[in-house]
């Protein structure tokens, strides 16, 4: 598929988990994301944290979560991108998997450290400092997948000799 095509599957992927599948016309897979999704959002109470985050009120955002629950959802959101965007023609990009992978990691630790966390004189809560780590996240990989794929280039040009 073409670059475009995969940058629509991952943009309805980020809106909603098993959109990208159902483009990709993976209705099973799609219908199992959208059903985990809302399994882990209702059981963590996710959407009674999104407004308050939005008015700058993280501590109430975070005391209306389940963190038993939130600590799935960053690397369930993470992984249905990818299986769409891998579904979308993305496994012939090498390495692309490790931007995602990290940035499951960092959103994961994103929901951890959301209760300690200040940013501008505010708690920055259970939504925004995920997020903030995903973004974080999703840039190192990027980095560490460039790092890789020069080793493996300069390991296959000092085999070749």
């Amino acid at each position: 598929m073409t670059k475009e095509k995969r940058a629509e599957i991952i943009f309805w992927s980020i809106a909603f988990p098993g959109f990208g599948q159902f483009l990709n016309k993976k209705y099973a897979k799609g219908f199992l994301f959208v059903v985990l999704e809302f399994i882990v959002n209702v059981q963590a109470k996710l959407n009674l944290a999104i407004i308050p985050s939005f008015y700058g009120l993280g501590e109430t955002a975070n005391d209306s979560v389940n963190y038993q629950w939130i600590m799935f959802y960053p690397c369930l959101y993470l992984f249905s991108m990818y299986d769409a965007y891998r579904d979308a023609g993305g496994e012939n990009i090498r390495y692309a998997f490790i931007p995602f992978v990290f940035s499951a990691y960092c959103g994961t630790i994103g929901v951890i450290y959301s209760q300690s966390v200040e940013i501008f004189g505010h708690i920055a809560g259970v939504i925004w400092l995920p997020i903030l780590f995903h973004i974080s996240g999703y840039l190192i990989g990027m980095v560490i997948r460039f790092i890789v794929l020069r080793v493996i280039d300069i390991n296959h040009k000092l085999e070749a000799k």
